[in-house]
């Protein structure tokens, strides 16, 4: 048998009707005439198939079907209060997921306080919080399985995507510590051609690799890069190891081993951008906050 579908505003009237057990109060509260509100329980009333209401002088009571009806009525239109609710939470970004990614390196430098102040601001938000390098990142804002990314060297051929400098950092130059470099407090570029390079592949950063490959040709040699490393940590652990020299943003710093040397790099204007990226078109305003706390909240951004 086919359930009955009950409109909410039928719904509305028969609990606010069961409550003041009086037509003439139940109308005012309801803030509508009386003959719409006697209207509105005979169509609910239809529905049922039976009578909810005893019409008796001064009021009226609940019949055993009214008693029945009302607990799940009001559960009805709790859920339907709730559900509106948490919609509007929703739309007004206070509550909600934002999927973020960021490059490994920022979890040393802009990443921790940015997350810290946008949950202090937005705390009834969940943040999906994932690892990647840029180009993987680039496809997932294209393909939409990340909403935010926090990423180096941003492209400038990407139309669709927009782009917010989040901080403007120098880079170093990283050196086994006992590779003769390591004694001076500052590295000319060009001091490094006779060196092997580790570094990270193209494919995983362009940008950034581009970036540092032409630092280099424009102190007048070409990197011999002798082997990549997807991950900052892991090229310096392969420098410790001898196999070569590599230039890095300078947050890399924080990454403690004992055979590596980190020294400032010549010229000074050899400098990366970390950039948060999002979708031009994308109206989810959890993404609007997030560039707002970047904009406003995060600290200096030039080391």
């Amino acid at each position: 048998m086919e359930r009955p579908e009950l409109p909410l505003a039928q719904l509305h009237a028969f609990v606010v009707l069961a409550e003041e057990l009086h037509f003439g109060h139940a109308a005012a509260r309801l803030g509508v005439a009386q003959p719409p509100l006697s209207q509105q329980i005979r169509r609910l009333e239809d529905k049922v198939g039976h009578a909810l209401f005893r019409r008796e002088p001064g009021g009226v009571t609940l019949t055993p079907v009214g008693r029945e009806l009302l607990p799940a009525a009001r559960r009805a239109l709790n859920g339907l209060a709730d559900g509106l609710a948490a919609a509007r939470a929703v739309g007004d970004g206070r509550t909600g997921c934002l999927r973020i990614s960021f490059a490994a390196s920022l979890a040393l430098t802009v990443l921790p306080g940015l997350l810290s102040t946008f949950r202090q601001r937005f705390p009834g938000v969940h943040l999906d919080i994932h690892e990647m390098t840029t180009a993987p990142q680039l496809a997932a804002l294209h393909d939409e399985s990340i909403d935010v990314g926090l990423l180096r060297e941003p492209p400038a051929d990407e139309p669709e995507i927009g782009f917010e400098t989040v901080l403007d950092e120098p880079f170093v130059a990283v050196l086994p510590t006992k590779h003769p470099l390591a004694a001076q407090r500052t590295v000319q570029l060009a001091q490094l051609s006779d060196s092997p390079f580790v570094l990270l592949p193209r494919e995983v950063g362009p940008g950034l690799y581009d970036r540092i490959t032409g630092l280099c040709i424009a102190a007048g040699f070409t990197p011999q890069i002798a082997q990549h490393a997807v991950e900052w940590q892991t090229v310096c652990a392969l420098v410790e190891a001898g196999l070569g020299v590599s230039v890095a943003p300078a947050s890399i710093r924080r990454i403690r081993l004992r055979g590596v040397a980190f020294r400032g790099v010549e010229p000074r204007i050899a400098r990366t951008r970390v950039a948060v990226a999002w979708r031009r078109n994308d109206t989810n305003p959890l993404v609007a906050h997030l560039l707002t706390t970047v904009v406003h909240d995060s600290p200096d951004r030039r080391e």
